[in-house]
């Protein structure tokens, strides 16, 4: 919506998502959408993980299409080295919403001893990540 403002309203939205070789879009949720993806060149690996923590995956080619339901959490992983993919995803929302799971757990502020205790690990583990995880300078 905020790239096409004509989409106020009307309850659907588009995005083309670009894949470079070897690329990862990250665990993810939109809280307000399913997301119905498309794949137009290349090859994805997708999945989900539904509410019982079973995960779903499946391999795309060319042609193919996948639903990720509304508001689980889901990646896209385009495991060919030296090929890019291109996707289109619809949206039955002007405005999906995108949660990335990395981000909203370790740059948002949390404090790190509870991220450490809610991990299993250590601060040290905790601040690695977080460091991985910050804007290139």
């Amino acid at each position: 919506m905020a790239e096409f403002p004509a989409l106020n309203g009307q309850s659907v939205s588009y995005a083309v998502l670009q894949y470079p070789a070897g690329s990862v879009n990250p665990p993810h949720t939109h809280p307000r959408s399913a997301e119905l993806l498309f794949l137009v060149d290349g090859s994805l690996e997708v999945g989900f993980v539904d509410t019982t923590n079973k995960l779903f995956t499946q391999k795309l080619q060319v042609g193919d299409l996948f639903v990720f339901p509304k508001g689980l959490i889901h990646y896209q992983y385009n495991s060919d080295a030296k090929n890019s993919a291109i996707a289109v995803s619809a949206f039955g929302s002007a405005n999906a919403g995108t949660l990335s799971i990395p981000n909203t757990v370790f740059t948002t502020g949390i404090d790190d001893g509870i991220l450490a205790k809610s991990f299993k690990t250590d601060v040290a583990t905790i601040q690695a990540i977080k460091a991985g995880l910050a804007p290139k300078a």
